[in-house]
This record gives C-alpha cells, sequence and structure tokens, in this order.
C-alpha cells in the first residue's frame, strides 16, 4: 500500500507518541491531518487490512511492526530534509516543516543518502527530533514535557514543536533554541538572563531531565 497519504498517516501516528505515551485516536488523527473522520476511518481499515495499523472500531491506533518501519523511514526522510534546508540553503526552523512534507514523497533514496552524508549522519533536526538511522535506529534521552517539570528544575531544550511557525519565531526572537540551558520558575522559563512567560509554550518544549 503505498502512497504520500498512507506514509503520512504512519508517521503522524508515530510522531504522537514519540513524546509521550498515549495512543492516537482516530479523532486526534483526523485533526492533526486536518481530514474528515470519516475519511480517517477508511484510510484506517486500509492500513490494518495491509498490516501497517492494528485497530479496532472506536479505539486507539497503533503501529504494527512493519507499519513502525515504514513510519520510521518517513520521518528520517522528513527530519533530514528539514536539516538540509536549513544548514545548506539558509531556512530558518519555523519555515522547513511545510517544503518537508513536499520534498520528502519526491526524493530518492540515493539522494537522501547523499544528504545524509553531506551533513555529518546528524542525530537530531533543528527541532530537536531525533533522526533515525538507515536500519531505524533513533537515539533516545530522558525527558520531560515543560508543563510537567517542577519550579526550580534546570534541564536543556531536548525538542520544540515545529507545527506553529509563530511560536517558532517568538521563541527564537527570545533567544531560545534547543541545546539551551533554561531554568523554570512559576509560569516562566529563565535563559541565561531573560526570563520568558510560558503561555502556549509550556506544551510545546521538552527539556532534558
Amino acid at each position: 500500500m503505498a502512497s504520500p497519504a498512507a506514509d503520512d498517516y504512519l508517521k503522524t501516528v508515530y510522531a504522537h507518541t514519540e513524546w509521550q505515551d498515549a495512543p492516537i485516536t482516530p479523532s486526534q488523527l483526523a485533526a492533526k491531518l486536518g481530514i474528515a473522520p470519516s475519511s480517517v476511518t477508511e484510510m484506517v481499515k486500509k492500513l490494518a487490512a495491509a498490516g501497517l495499523v492494528s485497530h479496532v472500531p472506536y479505539g486507539a491506533v497503533r503501529l504494527t511492526d512493519a507499519g513502525l518501519a515504514r513510519a520510521l523511514s518517513m520521518v528520517r526522510r522528513h527530519r533530514l530534509i528539514e536539516t538540509w534546508l536549513v544548514q545548506e540553503f539558509g531556512y530558518a526552523w519555523d519555515e522547513v516543516h511545510d517544503e518537508a512534507e513536499v520534498l520528502e514523497h519526491t526524493i530518492s533514496d540515493r539522494l537522501l543518502e547523499g544528504i545524509d552524508e553531506r551533513l555529518g549522519r546528524p542525530r537530531f533536526d533543528p527541532h530537536g527530533d531525533a533522526i533515525p538511522d538507515a536500519e531505524g535506529v533513533v537515539e533516545r534521552v530522558p525527558f520531560v514535557l515543560l508543563a510537567d517539570a517542577p519550579v526550580g528544575h534546570v534541564g536543556r531544550v531536548l525538542r520544540v514543536d515545529d507545527r506553529d511557525p509563530e511560536l517558532l519565531r517568538s521563541l527564537e526572537a527570545a533567544g531560545l533554541d534547543v541545546g539551551a540551558e533554561v531554568r523554570v520558575g512559576d509560569a516562566s522559563l529563565t535563559v541565561g538572563t531573560a526570563e520568558l512567560q510560558l503561555d502556549d509554550a509550556a506544551h510545546a518544549i521538552w527539556l532534558s531531565r
């Protein structure tokens, strides 16, 4: 079942559980993809028939081993392309997601390998998401969502959600980037000598434990 749409579904299911444990529901999948729930139901049935996901009516959608392998392949493509656009073409981190969504379905495996080699086999993309290697191995480090971090917690920014370009631009303007050491305050975050109000960022930033 080879199609860009199927790959987008698998990639979205994988990404949902990458930074938390709760499996994705069909309604959440529909919201993330911006697709009608009825269309999601039909596609999930096709993916299940192809052995790529497991699903019971009204229940969560989970990747099978075959689905996980394919999802990791697409995630690798997406994140390598994002990194390539930033490092080689000067894109900002808020500009690469949509470009990568298009390019990930079009470039050859040979070109992808060339990009990976040229970039020095990067382990993380510009937003801090791990890039699976060619065998699908993903590096993991202990993390905590900023919203769940206790006051006084000190850690490095491991990842920033890439879905909201406006949030990415505001965080960059405030001097916050992946790798920055921060201290969690009461509804605030200290980066160096600057204090940032959390607002919506509390559910979009992950820190080292």
